[in-house]
C-alpha cells in the first residue's frame, strides 16, 4: 500500500458503496492515464453491445496502463466512471463489475460514476479515467 494515500469518510457524510468522500495525498508524483477505453490493442472496439466485455476491456487497460508507470489498483487516488446510460439499474451494474474486477481496489478511493449520453467511439458504452499516487 501507497504509505502517502490517505482515505477518509467523515462521518457526517452519507455512507458508501465502497468509495471514500475524500482522499489526502502527500507530495510526490502523479501520474494522469488518459481514459481507458474497450479499445483492444488494435484499435478496435471490444464488445459491441455488451458492457460486461467493455467493462473488461477497459480493467484489462487499465491494468497495463498502471503498470507501465509502476502503479498498482491501489495507487489510485481519483476515479470517474462514464457509462453510456441513464438508467440507475445499468449504472450500478457497472460499479459493481468495475469494483469486483482486477483493478477494484481503484475504486475505493474518491470515485464518481457518471451516465452520459456518448462516449468517443461509436458503439462504446464505458470510459474510466484514473489519477495516481506513483509509488516511491
Amino acid at each position: 500500500m501507497n504509505a502517502k494515500i490517505t482515505r477518509i469518510n467523515p462521518d457526517q457524510l452519507h455512507e458508501t458503496p465502497g468509495y471514500h468522500h475524500i482522499t489526502v495525498v502527500e507530495a510526490g508524483r502523479t501520474a494522469y492515464l488518459a481514459g481507458q477505453c474497450p479499445l483492444d490493442l488494435h484499435g478496435s472496439l471490444v464488445g459491441p453491445g455488451s458492457l460486461d466485455r467493455q467493462i473488461d476491456q477497459v480493467t484489462a487497460n487499465a491494468l497495463t496502463a498502471l503498470a507501465a508507470v509502476g502503479a498498482q489498483p491501489h495507487d489510485v487516488v481519483r476515479s470517474v466512471i462514464y457509462v453510456r446510460s441513464d438508467d440507475t439499474g445499468v449504472l450500478g451494474a457497472a460499479w459493481r463489475r468495475l469494483t469486483n474486477s482486477v483493478i477494484g481496489p481503484a475504486f475505493t478511493t474518491a470515485s464518481t460514476l457518471l451516465g452520459v449520453a456518448q462516449l468517443g467511439f461509436g458503439g462504446q458504452l464505458v470510459e474510466v479515467d484514473l489519477t495516481v499516487a506513483l509509488p516511491d
